[in-house]
């Protein structure tokens, strides 16, 4: 069987377009789709990101923001600690502080409605 393709991360949100704007800005892409219940944003690596209003969503969504993580590998040297100084100096939310862990530096930042995102290194 052929690995099927994984590319499309669903997040239910309170506003699509305040979350694509947050999205937009943070990881510099163009919002592909705008609307009070769907936004999306779409990576050049082929993954879409798509903001669906939670309380239109079916089946309802359940469960809720920090339940699970997406993630920002930077494979830069020094890239996790630069994406750091940049979102404290833009005065992002932090779920966690730099830190150093057994896969190496790390923090994390949440959207507008707590959901996580992670930053590191590839493993």
């Amino acid at each position: 069987m052929s690995a099927l393709p994984l590319n499309l991360v669903v997040l239910y949100v309170e506003d699509p377009k305040a979350s694509a704007a947050f999205y937009a800005e943070v990881l510099g892409l163009e919002p592909r789709a705008l609307s009070d219940g769907f936004s999306s944003l779409a990576t050049a690596a082929g993954l879409t990101l798509g903001l669906w209003r939670k309380a239109t969503a079916h089946p309802p969504a359940e469960g809720g923001p920090g339940s699970a993580e997406i993630g920002i590998m930077t494979p830069e040297k020094g890239g996790v600690e630069a994406l750091y100084a940049r979102f404290r100096k833009e005065g992002r939310s932090f779920a966690q502080p730099l830190v150093q862990s057994p896969f190496g530096p790390t923090f994390v930042i949440t959207d507008p409605d707590g959901h996580r995102i992670r930053v590191c290194q590839p493993d």
